[in-house]
């Protein structure tokens, strides 16, 4: 399979899910990640508690869906997978979504890689990480499903090698690449392009050194350079367009479907 656009739904977070489905159907984009996020939100308790029943009702939408986005907590931090106290009801939630994206479809799942909790460093919520993530690996791959992770500002997988040292330890692991969340800290794109073979999904947006999100024509991701290298990395999975307005990182000053439109034109015009 060719890579192709998706769109994420918490850009949309004005919209309910079926006008956020609608909006990407408009776009002639036919593709939208989910998530527990804004107005086009799943329910989080009901999808954990009756995962067959989610998965009826995200299929009746009439879309395709390439990711999900599981979030185990309420915040970046809470229930993350350095934190080796979370790992039996994380264990516990990560199987219900793994039913959840299988009936439903959805090949991708992606999750938080974690924090430095108190008390660590980065290699020690590494090493936690890993074996959280071995066990969430096990469980997603018996469902047929692939788990990833997006390495992100705030977390300890804040390089290029940390990403690839965690990646080591837990076979099977993907990620879901953005190359933003590394511009922004300040490294150079031919720094992250080491990831792309290890892709399963990526996020774009436009970025620069500490701005996490930037306008198409401001930022100082290349993008035909960056697809380029996915190509040729074998990747063939969904590129989906990831421009917000958040209270994270200053992601609130945007036109988010400007911008989303700018992008979708300018990787439809290498994609072609």
């Amino acid at each position: 399979m060719a890579m192709r656009l998706s769109l994420t739904s918490w850009s949309l977070r004005a919209c309910t899910l079926p006008e956020a489905v609608a909006i990407s159907k408009a776009l002639g984009i036919d593709a939208l990640d989910l998530g527990y996020f804004y107005g086009p939100a799943l329910d989080k308790a009901a999808l954990l508690a009756a995962p067959l029943q989610a998965a009826e009702r995200v299929r009746e939408l009439g879309i395709e869906v390439p990711n999900f986005y599981h979030l185990f907590g309420s915040t970046l931090a809470d229930r993350n997978l350095a934190d080796p106290g979370q790992r039996s009801r994380n264990e516990k939630d990560i199987a219900a979504v793994a039913q959840f994206c299988r009936a439903a479809e959805i090949p991708t799942i992606f999750v938080l890689p974690g924090v430095c909790n108190p008390g660590q460093g980065r290699g020690e919520a590494l090493r936690q990480s890993a074996e959280s993530l071995r066990r969430l690996v096990a469980i997603t791959a018996e469902a047929g499903v692939q788990l990833t992770i997006e390495p992100h500002v705030h977390s300890f997988t804040e390089s290029p090698q940390l990403v690839l040292d965690l990646l080591g330890e837990v076979p099977g692991l993907k990620l879901t690449l953005d190359y933003a969340h590394f511009v922004c800290l300040g490294w150079r794109q031919d720094e992250i392009d080491v990831l792309a073979s290890h892709a399963a999904h990526v996020h774009l947006r436009q970025a620069r050194p500490g701005a996490l999100q930037a306008k198409v024509h401001e930022g100082t991701i290349n993008f035909e350079a960056q697809l380029a290298t996915l190509r040729d990395a074998g990747f063939e999975g969904a590129l989906a367009l990831e421009y917000v307005n958040q209270d994270y990182m200053a992601t609130l000053y945007d036109d988010v479907l400007a911008e989303t439109i700018a992008l979708r034109d300018r990787v439809r015009a290498w994609l072609t």
